[in-house]
């Protein structure tokens, strides 16, 4: 009997220190926080994969469900949200401190994020999500970059840098998904590759625009440095 709860005694102090060291890693998974968890959760839920309770507890649905993002973007399927699902999510600063992050971020108020969200819609209406977050990540990469303004209002309503404010849709309401979209973007989600300029190659007619490497194609957009 003395030697049964020994063993079951040693079992739960191995549990309890593989849960500790899966919270300490930089990856989501059982025993994580569920300040880690929830972030996650709702990513997963927002997209279709989840359909379980943003609870912040790390259960089999929450694993299945990373399984199944993992799998649809050519990720390694493991069930664990490790750096490479987080940046795919566009969440990987869950580990980073961010008690300094507001002062830091030119895109991180709510006029920047309806402006973006805004732009979006009216650049990338109708496109994947993936390719509405793309043109978000654009502007903030625009942003971060010595040849454009430093600023969001500065970058999207640069002079001829972008259609929707020439023909006026950047003043229509954006959808949920582009205010998600610009969301995401800013919490660090970048499908462009560090894109600064994006085309629809069967509407372009600048020709300088065509001859700048590309990085990545998303929907109807090219997406160049």
């Amino acid at each position: 009997m003395k030697r049964k709860v020994l063993i079951l005694t040693l079992f739960s102090l191995m549990v309890f220190a593989l849960c500790n060291v899966y919270a300490a890693s930089n990856y989501v998974y059982y025993g994580s926080p569920a300040k880690h968890v929830k972030p996650v959760q709702e990513k997963l839920k927002r997209w279709g994969y989840y359909s379980g309770n943003v609870d912040g507890k790390f259960g089999s649905k929450t694993e299945s469900a990373i399984k199944l993002f993992q799998k649809k973007n050519g990720l390694t399927v493991d069930g664990k949200a490790g750096k490479r699902t987080l940046e795919k999510m566009g969440i990987y600063n869950l580990f980073k401190d961010t008690s300094s992050s507001a002062s830091s971020s030119n895109a991180t108020s709510k006029t920047d994020v309806n402006l973006i969200a805004k732009c979006i819609n009216g650049e990338a209406r109708g496109e994947p999500y993936e390719g509405m977050v793309a043109v978000g990540a654009v502007i903030l990469n625009r942003v971060k970059s010595p040849s454009f303004p430093n600023t969001v209002s500065g970058v999207v309503y640069q002079n001829g840098a972008f259609d929707a404010v020439s023909d006026g849709q950047v003043n229509l309401t954006p959808s949920q998904s582009c205010i998600n979209a610009a969301k995401d973007a800013i919490n660090g989600w970048d499908p462009s590759g560090n894109a600064i300029y994006y085309y629809n190659p069967k509407t372009a007619t600048n020709k300088w625009i065509r001859t700048r490497p590309i990085i990545v194609t998303i929907g109807n957009h090219v997406f160049c440095k």
